[in-house]
């Protein structure tokens, strides 16, 4: 193999950081809807029996800390990588028309933690993840099926040609001493906000620049925003600001609710 010269590796970092963007709100905030608005995503794992890089495609939910999470087979190739290397790293973005590589997508480097069947921790994921991903009803609760928190530690976002971006783990977590009280209530504040809303799903149509005969509701809250589903699509809001209370969650969401009324 040929190893490149100790000179051609500084030229390469140097072109490195001159690509690089300063980090900063906007791009934190892209990054962070690309990662909890996402599907399904790419993760790259380390193969133990040969030690490549092993990729495959995986359904995504998010915890209310903003950790995202998979739920996997245990006889799947990347199970029983995470197993033996708990690091991964995950690929998020959709390609739009055109080129590909114009469309921002985030890597995000992580740890992944198991969660354990029957936790507290297991019960809220489940929840989470079954509100986004109806049909995983089918294996949810198979035996060999568990879910992963994929922790990030830091991510490389590229959000089009010219601009790259270094992120650290806090900016793509909800840090908020509220995360756990809105966890508690996140069902019941859902429940609420459909009954106290009528038009809640025409809102969240003109929210996303939706045709208004499409049907969305709301399949997760949290501190940082809400996400909103329609069939195959998943949508991310972020709210202006991180809730602290979490008795504010559902007036954020209503004040949302209530402007669009407005256009």
């Amino acid at each position: 193999m040929i190893q490149p010269s100790a000179s051609v590796k500084k030229v390469d970092m140097k072109d490195q950081a001159s690509v690089l963007r300063e980090t900063d709100e906007e791009a934190r905030k892209l990054a962070r809807v690309l990662l909890r608005s996402a599907r399904y995503g790419a993760l790259a794992v380390l193969d133990p029996a040969t030690g490549f890089p092993f990729a495959s495609r995986v359904l995504l939910g998010t915890d209310f800390d903003g950790v995202p999470v998979i739920l996997v087979s245990a006889l799947s190739t990347h199970t029983k990588a995470l197993e033996t290397d708990r690091r991964a790293s995950l690929l998020t973005g959709e390609p739009g028309r055109g080129d590909p590589l114009a469309h921002p997508r985030l890597t995000t480097q992580c740890i992944a933690e198991p969660v354990e069947r029957g936790s507290a921790v297991h019960q809220r994921i489940r929840a989470r993840f079954f509100d986004r991903h109806a049909k995983a009803q089918l294996y949810i609760d198979f035996p060999d099926f568990r879910f992963f928190r994929l922790v990030p530690q830091s991510a490389s976002l590229n959000g089009g040609f010219g601009r790259a971006y270094l992120l650290e783990s806090a900016d793509l977590m909800i840090l908020s001493p509220a995360n756990e009280p809105v966890a508690e209530q996140a069902a019941q504040t859902v429940r609420e906000l459909v009954e106290e809303h009528a038009d809640l799903s025409e809102a969240l149509a003109k929210l996303f620049k939706a045709p208004k005969d499409t049907a969305w509701r709301i399949c997760g809250v949290d501190c940082a925003g809400f996400d909103a589903i329609s069939g195959d699509l998943l949508n991310r809001c972020e709210f202006e600001s991180l809730i602290e209370n979490a008795t504010d969650i559902k007036s954020h969401i209503s004040k949302i609710a209530y402007s669009l009324r407005e256009i």
